[in-house]
């Protein structure tokens, strides 16, 4: 578990790179690091130069923390994450977020790469997050488990809130000025690294999930324990597959392909719902 004195070291060492205040995080998924290229005025700080800082070893996660202007607005941009099948402990994984609350950040927008469970779905599509299952909590893994920092946030942590509603309710606006098809549905939490099989996919669409993935919700319990604002997007990257008779196995070389094609409809969201905050 990290103290107060981790996160000063962590913010620290950020604000040894750049005088600019970012208000708005901003988490990048799988095959989805391209839009910090967008930032104006950007500084790239590798997640080595940051104290305490989990860096990924998964291809399609570069590793730096971006922080620049987007839509008029300083954000702090992280093109990777790391994931609790990599081996780090789920404190490790939301080390950043904690992070990004010190540095004075009361928004964050998550994104993932994410199998499609809904059948209306295709590859390519935006989905916004509007609920989630957390299977891996299921298990009693949490990121908040252990002592609890009341200068952080309560003991007991409500989710019926979990996503913002103006926040949502302004991406769809956003999504129509631009013509862009935007999703909405409950992302399936997975520990990982193996994608699901043919039976936990029919069970996941059961039980009312719309996508699945192995990231995002331990993030978005500690964005939440803190009093952060969340609004968070999946990129269906494929399709799930739910039947034994086929040859076809999911791979993360599609995932990462798909993600690179869904970038500038990102890209045309998050600016555009950046620029009205």
């Amino acid at each position: 578990m990290f103290t107060h004195a981790h996160y000063q070291e962590a913010v620290n060492a950020i604000r040894s790179f750049t005088s600019l205040q970012p208000t708005i995080g901003i988490v990048l998924g799988s095959g989805l690091g391209g839009l910090a290229d967008m930032l104006q005025d950007r500084v790239s700080i590798p997640y080595s130069a940051i104290p305490h800082f989990p860096t990924s070893t998964v291809h399609g996660h570069s590793g730096e923390l971006v922080i620049g202007k987007l839509g008029g607005k300083v954000v702090a941009v992280q093109k990777g994450r790391a994931h609790f099948y990599e081996g780090y402990n789920l404190y490790q994984v939301t080390f950043p977020i904690r992070v990004m609350h010190f540095l004075g950040i009361k928004t964050v927008i998550l994104t993932n790469a994410a199998g499609g469970i809904n059948s209306s779905f295709k590859a390519g599509d935006v989905m916004m997050l509007n609920d989630h299952i957390n299977m891996v909590g299921f298990v009693g893994l949490s990121p908040l488990s252990g002592p609890n920092d009341d200068e952080l946030g309560p003991r007991f942590v409500g989710l019926v809130q979990t996503y913002d509603r103006h926040l949502r309710q302004l991406t769809h606006e956003v999504a129509q000025a631009n013509n862009i098809p935007l999703q909405e549905g409950v992302y399936c939490c997975l520990g990982g690294p193996t994608y699901e099989t043919p039976a936990e996919a029919r069970m996941f669409r059961i039980i009312g999930a719309d996508a699945v993935g192995m990231s995002t919700v331990h993030e978005v319990i500690v964005a939440r324990h803190m009093g952060i604002k969340v609004l968070a997007f999946s990129s269906i990257t494929n399709m799930v597959i739910d039947n034994l008779n086929t040859d076809y196995e999911t791979n993360h070389e599609e995932v990462l392909e798909v993600g690179r094609i869904i970038v500038p409809k990102l890209i045309t969201i998050l600016k555009g719902v950046v620029e009205r905050l």
